[in-house]
């Protein structure tokens, strides 16, 4: 994927989701919720939405993934990152798809102001800046299990 096609991709309007989402627990039963789905677009891109949020850790992540590229945009919130040139971003961070960094390289935005303990804000916010248009609700979390001993 070309700078050029990832900026036609992020500016394109007709994204969307529709439905609600589900979090569910993910495989190894850790604190982690997760959901999963279709993004669909006018031009067809093979592509989806993760999202995954641990509680415990407050430490929340929306993803998008196209199926032949990898990760091309995500926004972080709970842990800083290291990009490739060495400097340390806040525990607020975007990633954004360059031919040189792929999705390695991370800034921090200032149009993320909802908290990691609301993450259907969170979701919200990046909907927006993505142009994202979901049509349907981010279900509330299944409850934290508690451990046997």
């Amino acid at each position: 994927m070309t700078d050029a096609e990832f900026q036609r991709f992020l500016a394109d309007p007709t994204k969307r989701i529709d439905g609600d989402l589900a979090w569910s627990e993910d495989d190894d039963h850790s604190p982690t919720v997760e959901f999963r789905t279709p993004l669909t677009t006018a031009a067809n891109s093979p592509m989806f939405v993760r999202g995954s949020w641990n509680r415990v850790a407050r430490t929340l992540s929306f993803a998008i993934i196209h199926r032949s590229v990898g990760r091309i945009y995500a926004l972080d919130l709970g842990r800083r990152h290291r990009n490739p040139t060495s400097e340390w971003v806040g525990e607020t961070h975007k990633h954004a798809w360059t031919e040189q960094f792929r999705d390695k390289h991370a800034y921090e935005p200032q149009d993320i102001t909802a908290s990691v303990e609301a993450p259907d804000g969170v979701w919200q916010q990046f909907c927006r800046e993505a142009r994202i248009v979901h049509h349907g609700r981010i279900l509330p979390p299944p409850p934290i299990q508690g451990t046997l001993f």
